[in-house]
């Protein structure tokens, strides 16, 4: 599927360039066209996150399962928008606080259990960040 040659690309920050894929994640989620804005709109309110992961002292092993879990969610938030169209009325900040309220959606194709914790504990974290920027803590 070609990309739409006028969309922006995404600026990433050098201190997440150890998550090179970053910046293809919304063509990694398409389903068709009209899902890249979102997708970077995705990516766009991951970035903050992601930076603080990267200076949070985790191991690396853990980084890695919180940016694969950030990969899935942004997957299931495109899903639900192909899924539910008038959800593409909301604005991305909007959707996933909507998917963070329970820990997080079931994931579609989920292998196992401890996938699905894993991805709730994901979650859990990127809310209680989401949560902790926005009252200033």
């Amino acid at each position: 599927m070609a990309l739409n040659p006028d969309s922006r690309g995404l600026a990433l920050p050098a201190q997440l360039s150890w998550c090179r894929d970053l910046a293809e994640w919304p063509q990694s989620w398409m389903g068709d066209e009209r899902d890249l804005v979102p997708g970077q709109r995705i990516v766009e309110y991951f970035t903050p996150f992601l930076l603080h992961l990267a200076g949070s002292g985790l191991t690396k092993k853990t980084i890695g399962k919180h940016v694969d879990n950030l990969w899935v969610l942004g997957g299931e938030i495109i899903r639900d928008l192909q899924e539910t169209p008038k959800l593409r009325k909301k604005p991305v900040n909007e959707l996933i606080d909507t998917l963070l309220e329970n820990d997080g959606p079931l994931i579609y194709h989920c292998d196992s259990e401890e996938q699905q914790r894993s991805f709730e504990s994901t979650c859990r974290k990127l809310r209680r960040y989401l949560n902790a920027s926005a009252t200033g803590a």
